[in-house]
């Protein structure tokens, strides 16, 4: 067979699978709709979140707590025994991370710009300020559950690929390459257990696996619609001081 006609085929072959699979975008759409619906996800505007992170290799177990509005205010703190805390959070278009083992930072850049993931209120539902498109590519098979792969691009960011449910329509895995001060660093995501919280279906257990680690992120109660003082998202003095040297 003539090599041009041959890649035709195989093109066209390609095509008319990916045709066949749901659009991105309706995947998301059926995410917000399983997990309670767009009327629900509209009327949330704040969230306290509370949880416990374990790093078992080493024995680690501490408490998160996570403040979020819509407006774009954001802080979470990890207080590990015998490690310290660190802080995180995003105000007036800074973003910033905080700890005693490495001092205050502004985050620039790739870190910026998934920090500003981190700080967008229900993700899934608001993806379209941070992703410029959703795209299906294939279907794969996570911990023995038949998932659609679908690339999510970033706007200023490497892409990330989500896996949902086929049955119900439920995210249960994301793999990304995240960047850290150390370099880019490959991470997989795996959620399960999901739990009405704050009026909404989230996932109640998180497995986060990245250089051959893995800790555990469990949710344990969300506030929905709490007023947060604006004082709870000022920047700590470390990195206040470093935010008034930033160039305007």
């Amino acid at each position: 067979m003539n090599r041009r006609i041959a890649v035709v085929l195989m093109l066209a072959a390609a095509g008319a699978f990916a045709a066949d699979l749901p659009s991105g975008e309706s995947l998301l759409d059926r995410y917000v709709e399983v997990t309670g619906g767009k009327q629900a996800y509209a009327a949330r505007k704040s969230e306290i979140a509370r949880g416990t992170m374990e790093y078992a290799a080493m024995g680690l177990r501490g408490k998160v707590v996570r403040y979020i509005v819509e407006t774009g205010g954001y802080r979470a703190t990890i207080e590990l025994p015998g490690i310290g805390a660190m802080d995180m959070g995003l105000k007036d278009g800074v973003a910033w991370q905080d700890s005693v083992l490495a001092g205050p930072r502004i985050l620039s850049g790739a870190e910026r710009a998934e920090a500003m993931k981190d700080a967008t209120l229900d993700v899934e539902y608001r993806w379209k300020q941070l992703y410029s498109k959703a795209e299906t590519v294939g279907e794969e098979s996570v911990n023995g559950e038949d998932c659609y792969r679908v690339t999510m691009t970033p706007i200023g960011d490497d892409p990330e690929t989500w896996f949902f449910s086929r049955t119900s329509g439920l995210l249960v895995k994301l793999a990304a390459v995240t960047k850290t001060q150390q370099g880019d660093l490959a991470m997989e995501i795996f959620y399960a257990d999901y739990k009405n919280f704050g009026g909404v279906l989230k996932p109640a257990k998180e497995t986060q696996k990245a250089a051959g680690q893995e800790f555990t992120l469990t949710l344990e109660s969300v506030e929905a619609n709490v007023e947060i003082p604006a004082s709870q998202f000022d920047l700590p003095a470390g990195v206040a001081a470093l935010a008034a040297k930033q160039p305007k």
